[in-house]
């Protein structure tokens, strides 16, 4: 298969998301004043109305399925790091999340990279660079879908250490892209993945449950996120069950799908008055 042209997989129209949520993250205690942009605090404004319409009636708003999602990630990657022996982390599509930014302080020894379309990697270098990060914490351009050449996926992984125990996070992206195009991400991640001692991949993805007592809600959200990004928000599975199964038909070996509820008392997450809307996936090779 021939690589697509950087026309085909310009996905740049997606970038206001990541302005959305810097914002929620520094609003929340979890980031720092440099992640906040102008178009973040714009985007909150809009939102407000909306997000207090959705906790009147499904019980929860947009920044507490994020903060859920965020919390539950940030869990296991920690989990990863301190159980498992994870030295090295490349975050994909990275926008304007600040996990990098808190893990290089709380683990020294890790070696994260980051990951993004050109021009938001260009801003992310410049606001790491005003805040001092150290030189084990860097970030490059990159664009999932490309499957070859030095802004692929692989080529981020190969500035990596072979020899040591890597992880990659997504958070926020799969849900934009149709099962087939995001299939095909994963198991070019899972392939790469095998070239290391263990390799890990966590990320949150929004499943079709369409008998979630809020899924009228959910179909809303849906076209909300397409009048802001241009695009579409496509929903991937109907079940935890089908979640893990088509996770190892990509390549991956052991797979958990976690339910944020699970951790309701556990860790600082937010709790919905409804069933939760977000799973977290946790898989490795």
């Amino acid at each position: 298969m021939t690589a697509a042209t950087t026309q085909d997989t310009d996905t740049s129209r997606i970038s206001i998301s990541a302005h959305y949520t810097g914002y929620i993250w520094y609003k929340h205690g979890l980031s720092a004043p440099g992640f906040v942009t102008t178009m973040g605090r714009i985007a909150n404004a809009a939102l407000t109305p909306v997000n207090a319409f959705l906790r009147l009636v499904a019980g929860a708003d947009i920044d507490v399925f994020l903060l859920q999602r965020h919390s539950v990630i940030d869990h296991q990657v920690e989990q990863l790091i301190e159980q498992q022996g994870v030295e090295q982390v490349l975050e994909l599509a990275c926008g304007l999340s600040p996990r990098g930014y808190r893990l290089t302080q709380k683990y020294p020894q890790l070696h994260y990279i980051e990951g993004d379309l050109p021009g938001m990697a260009q801003r992310k270098q410049a606001l790491l660079a005003d805040i001092s990060q150290t030189d084990k914490h860097q970030v490059f351009a990159c664009n999932i879908l490309e499957q070859h050449g030095e802004q692929s996926i692989q080529a981020l992984l190969d500035k990596l250490d072979p020899g040591k125990k890597t992880l990659i996070v997504t958070e926020g992206l799969v849900n934009y892209f149709d099962l087939a195009t995001i299939r095909g991400v994963w198991a070019r991640m899972a392939s790469g993945l095998k070239q290391f001692p263990a390799g890990y991949y966590v990320t949150d993805l929004y499943p079709d449950f369409v008998h979630h007592p809020s899924y009228k809600y959910v179909q809303f959200a849906q076209k909300l996120v397409g009048f802001f990004t241009r695009g579409q928000w496509p929903l991937h599975y109907r079940s935890d069950e089908a979640i893990e199964s088509g996770f190892k038909q990509d390549g991956f070996s052991d797979v958990r799908v976690h339910d944020p509820a699970e951790f309701y008392g556990q860790l600082n997450v937010p709790q919905a008055k409804t069933q939760t809307l977000v799973r977290i996936i946790r898989a490795s090779v």
